[in-house]
């Protein structure tokens, strides 16, 4: 089993405080999987067994709870009455109004209250409404690059590198030897995705257009884009469609995590852009089981994966905009931006490729940090301020 050391830490930093802790991402990413490790930790300090009561709601060995009252009663009649009860719901999702059930549960002084979910909104809209803030939200991701390659000892980062982008990085598929295996896991991930989580939650009827619309996103992760691109694009190929459909659709694939939206921010007038934006998906893996084989630009990959790597570390990342230059990531770090700019390579004969990735850093006139991350094996150098990294180093936290 893979430690989610990053995630571990703050459930345990949250232990026995006055909220609600929700664990949210994208499905197999490792939430049930973390809480178990979590409540291992609770057995070491010795937490009685029966303090801990635990629920999977989508366990389709489980007990069959339809509505709020039955999960409710389910915990009530496991409570403890010495010691604190420590209650753990996984895919809270499935239970209508359940809500009301953790509510009733959090107000108890003996609980101690733990959620998994896999749709942002449903986690975020109803907490928000009846909790007003008494929650805190752990959001995961499947496996970072770091932690990927702690299932694989003695191999070399380049190496699994490229095993991180034809498998992708949902934990489960370090378990997996051969190909057919993983394409035919991660297709299973896709497809509940789309069934569960958008079709039938997000009553987004049309499958043939959703597919389409999820298809042009995994094919223009990193390029800049509008719902009215989108919307005019599928039009012109035959699915007709509107802009209010297409902006329907695209919320549904945020909401389920399979795809995350970098707004733009303007760095000069310091204010943030409502119009365009890039979208990049949550594991490259799922790109190439949708696309199949058809070329990947490598750049727009790598740019993927450093925007989850820096979502991991920041939560705050943007496109940023400096005049008519753009420069690729923004992260807010402590209310402090930090600029980077991706490329694959910059080696070129006459250098041009290396100036014109750098002119975007060179534009920002503050004194922040500014990096360049490529893929380029040269050691780390600096470019009037700007510095150059490795990208691999810099996903291992070699280069921060």
């Amino acid at each position: 089993m893979i430690e989610r050391k990053v995630y571990l830490e703050q459930l345990l930093h949250w232990k026995d405080h006055d909220v609600i802790k929700v664990v949210t991402g994208v499905r197999r990413c490792g939430k049930s999987t973390i809480l178990k490790l979590f409540r291992k930790e609770l057995q070491k300090a010795d937490v009685p067994a029966e303090n801990i009561i635990s629920l999977n709601l989508e366990d389709p060995e489980g007990i069959d709870i339809t509505d709020c009252r039955q999960l409710l009663r389910y915990f009530i009649e496991r409570l403890q009455p010495e010691g604190k009860n420590y209650i753990f719901i996984d895919e809270v999702q499935q239970v209508e109004n359940f809500e009301k059930a953790v509510d009733a549960l959090y107000v108890k002084d003996n609980c101690d209250v733990y959620i998994t979910g896999s749709n942002s909104k449903m986690l975020s809209g109803e907490l928000a409404t009846v909790l007003s803030g008494r929650y805190v939200k752990i959001k995961m991701q499947p496996l970072s690059f770091a932690e990927y390659v702690t299932a694989f000892p003695g191999q070399s980062p380049e190496r699994l590198y490229m095993k991180y982008l034809e498998n992708g990085s949902f934990p489960y598929v370090t378990n997996l030897d051969e190909q057919f295996y993983v394409n035919q896991y991660l297709s299973s991930i896709f497809d509940t995705v789309m069934l569960k989580d958008i079709m039938a939650r997000k009553k987004c009827p049309d499958q043939n257009l959703l597919r389409k619309i999820t298809r042009f996103i995994f094919d223009n992760i990193g390029n800049l884009c509008s719902t009215k691109k989108i919307a005019d694009t599928l039009t012109s190929m035959g699915t007709k469609t509107t802009v209010p459909t297409v902006e329907k659709y695209l919320a549904a694939l945020q909401e389920s995590f399979l795809f995350y939206q970098a707004e733009r921010y303007d760095v000069k007038g310091k204010e943030y852009l409502k119009t365009g934006g890039k979208y990049y998906a949550v594991d490259i893996g799922l790109r190439k089981t949708v696309l199949g084989n058809k070329p990947a630009d490598i750049g727009h990959i790598l740019e993927n994966i450093v925007f989850l790597e820096l979502k991991r570390r920041f939560e705050e990342v943007y496109v940023g905009k400096v005049g008519n230059k753009e420069i690729d990531f923004v992260s807010m770090q402590n209310g402090e931006p930090c600029y980077y700019q991706v490329a694959y390579t910059v080696m070129d004969n006459d250098g041009s490729i290396l100036k014109r990735e750098l002119a975007p850093l060179k534009s920002v006139k503050d004194y922040y940090q500014r990096y360049l991350i490529t893929m380029d094996m040269v050691p780390s150098v600096s470019h009037d301020g700007i510095k150059q990294v490795y990208a691999l180093d810099w996903l291992l936290g070699h280069a921060i």
